[in-house]
């Protein structure tokens, strides 16, 4: 069993207040929970308008699959968002 994290760093250039970053960030949460069944939450930069970080976790049963999983969720993150991916880091433990 292999557990996949994965960070993103984005940016949202037209967001004008921390209310309105929030409904970014609960609608690619939600969308990102619904599709793969993964963990997600924003983890850091809860305070900066422009800069969302969103953590995702999940479990696969081996590398080869974890590896799978975080290409479609890089994908789904990339098309689904009009925030720029700033940076994206991959980790299977």
């Amino acid at each position: 069993m292999k557990i996949l994290v994965m960070t993103f760093r984005l940016r949202a250039v037209w967001v004008n207040s921390l209310k309105e970053k929030r409904m970014v960030v609960k609608s690619l949460i939600a969308k990102l929970q619904n599709k793969f069944h993964v963990s997600a939450a924003e983890v850091d930069e809860q305070d900066t308008h422009h800069i969302i970080v969103i953590g995702v976790a999940a479990i696969a049963p081996n590398n080869a699959i974890a590896d799978s999983i975080m290409d479609e969720i890089s994908d789904f993150v990339e098309n689904n968002t009009e925030a720029e991916i700033l940076d994206e880091m991959r980790e299977i433990r």
